[in-house]
């Protein structure tokens, strides 16, 4: 039953373009599993995504075929075989059994005998020996790129990323630290609760004062399914201390969420605006998004929601003292949350989302109140969506903003942290900080 429902969200996400974090709950609920067989699922099926690529090239070299003249319901069979002989703690016997017996029930009947000679060359090697058959001839992005199934351009864009701040030695542990679950991180809601008091806490996060990290489900925790506490990685939970921990040159009474789908980060800000006795307006441009945030902030009070295009609110009369722009971006800074995301994503989506960024500053920008912070975020480490963009609006608004230092700002939030402060912008990382890799810019409008 565990390996069928791997297979069909492979099936699914490579066919239907779902998305297996979406997914994967569903067909849990489907089947009745849950607990040890659960996790057995989410594992061979998020594994098998993540490394892709690498697990085609060793099949193609196992085999001797190239992968497209394998039909498609043996390639899903094979990868999800490959992942169990090379990456899990399935003995040998079980995971070429089992992924044979998988390959009778989907796969053509003539490719039964061929899955079978696969697997058990594959099972001849370990992982290391197989990464060394398939990567020993090739350049060494290249090699990097494949052994740790990351496209190309986004290895040159995470290498290009990590060079600015003097970190490119850290690139193969970046590239390994998205190959592995992320764990499960709580937000304990200031005013609502208190991390201390989260059930079953492991340990108190190690980037964000108000996080912890969990082991199980966390719908088992009264505050979570209360909705005094949610599950938010705590990278972004910092992104939104950041700016409201900068000081503002105006009254502080006004907030605005310009992007604030799905909700995650409204929630923090929502739970500080009551506590300061602040008005906070949360925007979205599509309704179904605006419902969520709208079941985010319910638990902590009665706040104001709008459906607009956020490239348009710019010229309404409303101003405020504190803006987040959590803009639409790649991604990359999430893929070990999201396993297929590496594959979806290609470089010439960035030139609309970077035009997106800049039509989001722009308006922005034109909500805030002279003295007031703008913080500008992304999930994406990317520095076309990042430093490109500072250093873009730092010349189109010249003399009418200050680059505020965030470095300093997360620093005395947690000084665990040690980011550089000679370096005005924070880039956070999961092999670093334990994060996902957000990127935090945060300006001040100035007063005259």
């Amino acid at each position: 039953m565990t390996r069928e429902i791997a297979f069909e969200l492979l099936s699914r996400v490579e066919n239907d373009d779902a998305y297996a974090n979406l997914l994967l709950p569903t067909l849990l609920r489907r089947a009745n599993l849950d607990g040890r067989d659960a996790g057995f699922v989410q594992e061979l099926a998020f594994g098998t995504i993540r490394n892709r690529s690498l697990y085609e090239s060793i099949i193609e070299k196992a085999s001797g075929r190239q992968l497209l003249d394998i039909e498609p319901a043996a390639q899903l069979v094979l990868l999800l075989g490959v992942h169990q002989l090379l990456e899990m703690r399935v003995p040998t016997h079980a995971a070429i059994n089992e992924t044979v017996n998988l390959a009778k029930a989907k796969a053509n009947k003539g490719s039964v005998g061929f899955v079978n000679a696969v697997l058990r060359k594959v099972a001849s090697k370990d992982k290391d020996d197989w990464i060394d058959a398939v990567t020993s001839k090739l350049p060494v992005l290249e090699a990097l790129s494949l052994q740790y199934s990351h496209p190309m351009w986004i290895v040159q864009a995470f290498k290009s990323a990590l060079s600015s701040r003097q970190m490119q030695a850290g690139l193969e542990a970046l590239l390994a630290s998205d190959n592995r679950p992320a764990k499960v991180s709580l937000v304990a809601l200031p005013g609502l609760s208190e991390p201390q008091d989260l059930a079953d806490a492991d340990s108190l996060g190690p980037a964000s004062p108000i996080g912890v990290e969990i082991s199980g489900n966390p719908s088992s925790i009264e505050a979570v399914r209360e909705g005094r506490a949610r599950v938010q990685d705590q990278g972004s939970q910092l992104m939104v201390l950041a700016l409201l921990a900068a000081k503002t040159g105006c009254p502080d009474n006004k907030w605005l969420d310009i992007c604030a789908g799905p909700g995650g980060k409204a929630a923090v800000m929502a739970a500080v605006a009551k506590q300061r006795d602040v008005e906070l307006i949360c925007n979205e441009v599509l309704p179904h998004r605006t419902e969520l945030v709208a079941k985010a902030l319910d638990p902590i009070g009665k706040f104001e929601l709008t459906t607009l295009d956020g490239r348009d609110l710019g010229d309404l009369p409303e101003k405020f003292s504190r803006v987040l722009l959590d803009a639409p971006c790649t991604g990359l800074g999430a893929l070990r949350r999201r396993p297929e995301a590496r594959w979806r994503r290609n470089s010439e989506d960035l030139v609309d989302l970077v035009k997106l960024q800049r039509q989001l500053f722009e308006s922005a920008w034109g909500t805030l109140n002279p003295g007031g912070v703008l913080a500008y975020v992304t999930c994406s480490p990317h520095l076309s969506e990042t430093t490109a963009q500072v250093a873009w609006a730092e010349a189109k608004y010249k003399g009418e903003l200050e680059l505020i230092n965030a470095n300093e700002i997360l620093n005395e939030i947690n000084p665990n942290l040690r980011l550089d402060a000679s370096l005005r912008t924070c880039q956070l990382w999961p092999h670093v900080q334990g994060t996902d890799a957000m990127f935090l810019a945060m300006f001040r409008k100035s007063l005259n």
